[in-house]
């Protein structure tokens, strides 16, 4: 067994944005697939609860979460040419999860349909919804994705990497659009990337992974402004700005991740960190930090709050207002 994610809660309010952010393998997908119930139930053990509105997701039936899919929990994944099917058009694939949902007719399907290749931004959508997925661009067919996701207005939506393989000026049309869809509907969104410029776009509250732990919580600003972890600060710091100098290099966090079949003692983040030895005493090694939260910030790593704000000075100055 591999414990692809180890003592993980977060909560999220209607009509806010979480973002989660990690490196490839922290556990951020599996996490979210997790909520929809798209993990294989005899390959996985989990424990704890998922509650959505008051209902633990990991107590109903399949067939209750089927009617909870679509309906008031969404996803959009990350590779759309492979999410969507090649044999039927956009607007059968929209409109068959409106007909499932509500019971609609083929005509109130296709209405329906077109309506929301409208909101996403698709033009001539009373023609396009008869094209197949091969016929749109990939920033199109992330647009039909959200749109199938939207269908049912959603009160949850989980976008996983949806701007990963998308040029920069359509990633930021996908993140506006986002944006100004939550802003109708007041749907809450978990969005997943290891881009923290996307986070910083579109995110309320960030939640960073190392290693299939959470290692740091915060709003936006706070983790952004004053990581607390030296994870988060790594992350950050290999990042260039705007206004920063050409001829400075970047600082890339030492190593790579851990593997989960066999992860480090103590504080995973330990093998690849730069602070163990002002911590001392081989803590980091040995003992695994708990993540301490007050009023929803904080973070798992056993340099002191007088420590990091010493060590973690300079970054802080380097960051534009």
């Amino acid at each position: 067994m591999v414990k692809a994610v180890d003592g993980l809660s977060f909560d999220i309010e209607k009509g806010r944005t979480l973002g989660i952010v990690g490196e490839s393998g922290s556990g951020k997908s599996v996490t979210n697939l997790t909520i929809l119930g798209l993990h294989h139930p005899d390959h996985t053990e989990i424990e704890g609860e998922i509650l959505l509105d008051g209902q633990d997701l990991l107590t109903v039936s399949e067939r209750e979460l089927e009617r909870l899919r679509g309906n008031k929990m969404a996803m959009i994944f990350q590779d759309s040419l492979a999410s969507l099917s090649p044999y039927h058009t956009i607007g059968q694939q929209i409109g068959e999860t409106y007909r499932k949902h509500t019971g609609a007719s083929k005509r109130e399907a296709r209405a329906r349909a077109v309506e929301m290749l409208t909101k996403v931004g698709i033009p001539q959508p009373d023609l396009r919804v008869d094209d197949y997925p091969h016929q749109f661009s990939g920033g199109m067919r992330q647009r039909a994705m959200i749109a199938m996701a939207l269908v049912c207005d959603p009160e949850l939506l989980i976008a996983d990497e949806p701007t990963t393989a998308l040029d920069v000026t359509v990633q930021a049309q996908i993140v506006d659009l986002l944006k100004d869809l939550q802003q109708e509907t007041g749907t809450s969104i978990v969005f997943i990337t290891h881009d923290l410029g996307v986070i910083a776009d579109i995110a309320d509250d960030v939640l960073v992974m190392y290693g299939g732990r959470c290692v740091e919580r915060g709003t936006k600003k706070e983790v952004l402004r004053a990581p607390q972890h030296p994870y988060t600060l790594g992350l950050l710091s290999s990042m260039p700005t705007l206004d920063g100098p050409v001829d400075v290099p970047l600082s890339p966090i030492p190593g790579t991740p851990p593997s989960l079949l066999n992860p480090p003692s103590g504080c995973r983040f330990h093998p690849r960190c730069t602070f163990t030895e002002q911590v001392g005493g081989g803590r980091c090694a040995s003992e695994q930090p708990p993540l301490e939260l007050t009023a929803g910030r904080g973070s798992a790593c056993h340099l002191t709050a007088e420590q990091r704000a010493e060590f973690f000075a300079d970054f802080a100055g380097t960051r534009p207002n």
